[in-house]
């Protein structure tokens, strides 16, 4: 069986690794599986993609379709019209995508459209809120697949309920908890450890990208404003996303305790994170990682499609609100914070089994 594996921004990376490692171990055993790695180039600064293809170790891509940036009509256009010309060339038996970016709902209508089948890693997740571009992808991309690769009970319920037949839906785990699992001995603290003297439980990270918290400059400055009036002092340390960037610099936001930094790599960020207080944010991945960490994580958001990870795991859901902050950062610093769990198959194998899953398919 010949598999494209597609990737194309950061979540993305950590997702694939452990998958390519599990496909080439079984090629070692002598079987019959071959993948083409196709880098779409949606994300294309290195620090938000190159260094995790070193630091992961991701093989180069056999093809990069740079398709580079744009609006995201731009950027699913350009990834389908050159995603087919490869698939013209040299078809492939079975395109696997994961995650919810615009790579991966654009290479999946591709190959969908020229007939081969689909596998979407980290299917059924929902958040139920259609204003995010991820939950569009993600629903797009569930309404044409043919395989569900799914990280919880919870997705495989909304796959259910959406009509999908329970032979498709196979409940695997997390690969990106597989990469993390994988990594935890080989972490590294950034530059910014040594330089502003941070010490284990005595700082947290925050990280902020969402449109409804960036966009905005007075939600962006309120939020701000009341995490580090709510901090008690506490070194805040915030990678900053280059779409807030922007906002940050027009805005001029600058606090004694507040430390902005480019982003960081995969092993630097997840450094951070082990060795944090706590965590803010609005990713939906970050809160994952945390879970698995054991580090508490404020989510700055109305929804989530991880919602195992409020339920079992150390994150709250706190809303967009900026009056919410000061109540969880109480809870937090008051000592108050629930101890969390990790989640059923969030245990380092995902990959395996999806690969095992796959052999079985090529053999019938």
């Amino acid at each position: 069986m010949n598999i494209d594996i597609i990737a194309g921004a950061r979540p993305n990376f950590m997702k694939i690794a452990p998958i390519i490692r599990a496909i080439e171990a079984e090629q070692k055993r002598g079987t019959e599986l071959h993948y083409r790695l196709i880098h779409t180039g949606q994300h294309y600064d290195r620090n938000m993609s190159g260094s995790f293809f070193e630091q992961l170790g991701i093989p180069d891509p056999d093809h990069n379709l740079e398709a580079g940036g744009g609006t995201q009509a731009v950027q699913t256009a350009e990834i389908m019209t050159r995603y087919e010309e490869i698939l013209i060339k040299k078809p492939s038996d079975l395109c696997l995508v994961v995650g919810d970016v615009t790579s991966t709902m654009a290479c999946a209508i591709t190959a969908k459209k020229l007939n081969l089948t689909v596998a979407h890693v980290e299917g059924g997740i929902r958040s139920g809120d259609r204003t995010m571009p991820e939950e569009i992808n993600r629903l797009v991309t569930d309404s044409i697949s043919d395989l569900f690769f799914t990280t919880s009970e919870i997705a495989n319920r909304n796959l259910r309920a959406e009509g999908i037949p329970e032979e498709k839906i196979h409940f695997v785990g997390n690969t990106m908890i597989d990469t993390l699992l994988a990594n935890l001995d080989r972490l590294t603290p950034p530059d910014d450890w040594e330089r502003l003297g941070l010490e284990t439980g005595g700082y947290m990270v925050m990280t902020l990208h969402r449109p409804a918290n960036v966009d905005e400059e007075t939600q962006l400055s309120s939020l701000i404003a009341e995490i580090v009036n709510s901090a008690r002092g506490v070194p805040i340390i915030f990678p900053v996303h280059p779409r807030t960037r922007k906002n940050l610099e027009k805005l001029g936001i600058q606090y004694p305790n507040l430390h902005y930094s480019d982003p960081l790599s995969y092993l630097e960020f997840n450094y951070l994170v082990r060795e944090a207080k706590a965590v803010i944010t609005d990713s939906g991945g970050i809160t994952e990682e945390t879970t698995v960490m054991g580090i508490p994580c404020i989510t700055l958001r109305d929804s989530t499609e991880r919602p195992e990870t409020c339920t079992i795991g150390t994150n709250e859901l706190i809303g967009t609100d900026p009056k919410a902050v000061a109540p969880a950062l109480n809870t937090l610093f008051e000592g108050r914070w629930k101890k969390g769990g990790i989640p059923v198959r969030w245990d380092g194998k995902a990959a395996e089994r999806i690969v095992d899953i796959l052999i079985g398919l090529s053999r019938q």
